[in-house]
């Protein structure tokens, strides 16, 4: 009997379902996305000691794993193979923290990750091909980047500091350029992705792509902003055949970034540069070197297999940037393994699917994290992430019937 039937009814009808679960699978997926928050970096109007923040987040997702225990009590699950790599990242990432090379901190590390995963595998029947994890995923993106506007509004000087380069932070809560970028980048190319497919309306979408994209260029950040180009253009390729708005879209977007580039040349290129000389733009802001100090630093055959533990990213107390680099120092050859194969497993999967709005979402995401993962870590620990991959995977899984929830089809906020 397959895991997606008990007694021969599909799973969805063995699992609660109506408004009320709804509102608390949404406070799961806030939650999720709450845990993997900055903590440190920059500095908040109201500032918190770092041990506060922790405490916050590390215990969002115990009680988003509580919560996925109360509407799963059964423990009924989808299988994933997304999740069933994930799984497997965390064993990985056990072997090499139990020697505890990076402290005791890889240990609670492992254990925030294994409720991380956990809480998805709960979750994951809901996962089931439909739109409402895009939507719920757009929501609370949306309410953190109306953090940050807020936080601008209130004290311009604070969100652009001059000591960071004049580039948005959060000022309610320490988010970094990056971080806003990202959130700002996934928000407004899944609410376009939408408005294409005619899951929302144009007000709709101009009230989250909009403002996003206006964050998103005042943070400065040139990941984000690639991978939403990037992004977008997989996406709308996709859809080439079949869908006519996307056909548009991409020809007026060609169009205004051509005119864009001959007008606003230097302007791009200031904005782009953000003021650094050639060779400091060529290593990627000092990246390059921590790059290569890391891969030239001597391990051991079981670090080089297993890696020496989850820790803060960081090597010499500078951070890694990368997610191949952190998940070889972390987690070895064997956690670059279980993340290149869960990637492409993702990616073989959205190419075998007919086209859709779904594989269309599924794709934006796939590319986003793929050209995000050169210049930023992420991929081997919970993080942003591995919950856009797990919305690409619940959108790319085999479709079931549902169970019960509201799925609206016409707006996104």
């Amino acid at each position: 009997m397959s895991l997606t039937e008990v007694r021969g009814r599909p799973l969805e009808d063995e699992l609660p379902h109506g408004p009320r679960t709804a509102k608390i699978l949404g406070a799961i997926w806030a939650l999720l996305i709450f845990n993997t928050l900055a903590t440190q970096g920059v500095s908040a109007l109201i500032p918190l000691p770092r041990p506060v923040t922790q405490a916050l987040t590390m215990s969002a997702v115990g009680i988003a794993f509580a919560l996925a225990l109360i509407v799963n009590p059964r423990l009924k699950i989808r299988p994933s193979a997304y999740l069933m790599l994930l799984s497997l990242l965390l064993v990985a990432s056990f072997a090499g923290s139990v020697r505890m090379e990076s402290g005791l901190g890889s240990l609670f590390r492992c254990a925030r990750l294994a409720m991380f995963v956990g809480t998805l595998w709960l979750i994951s029947p809901w996962m089931n091909g439909s739109m409402r994890f895009v939507r719920q995923h757009i929501r609370v993106l949306t309410a953190l980047l109306v953090t940050v506007a807020v936080g601008l509004v209130i004290s311009p000087g604070a969100a652009m500091p001059e000591l960071n380069e004049g580039r948005l932070t959060g000022v309610l809560w320490p988010l970094t350029p990056t971080q806003i970028g990202q959130y700002a980048a996934i928000a407004a190319g899944l609410a376009v992705l939408l408005w294409i497919n005619r899951l929302t309306d144009a007000r709709s979408v101009a009230l989250v792509a909009g403002p996003s994209v206006v964050l998103l260029l005042l943070t400065h950040t040139r990941t984000a902003t690639l991978g939403l180009v990037v992004g977008l253009l997989v996406a709308m390729l996709s859809m080439w055949l079949t869908n006519g708005r996307s056909r548009k879209t991409f020809a007026w977007a060609l169009g205004v970034a051509g005119v864009a580039t001959v007008l606003l040349g230097p302007l791009l290129q200031t904005w782009i540069l953000r003021g650094q000389d050639s060779e400091n733009f060529g290593n990627l802001t000092g990246r390059a070197k921590v790059w290569d100090r890391l891969l030239d630093a001597p391990r051991t055959w079981f670090e080089q297999v297993f890696g020496t533990g989850l820790s803060n990213k960081s090597f010499d107390g500078l951070p890694i940037d990368n997610s191949w680099l952190a998940v070889y120092h972390e987690q070895g050859y064997l956690g670059v393994t279980i993340v290149a194969l869960f990637l492409v497993t993702l990616v073989l999967v959205a190419i075998s699917r007919a086209p859709s709005p779904q594989r269309a979402c599924a794709l934006f995401l796939i590319t986003y994290c793929l050209a995000a993962s050169y210049t930023e870590a992420g991929l081997g620990d919970a993080s942003p992430y591995l919950l856009h991959l797990a919305v690409a995977a619940g959108l790319l899984a085999a479709p079931g019937r549902r169970a019960g929830l509201p799925d609206p089809q016409r707006t996104v906020s």
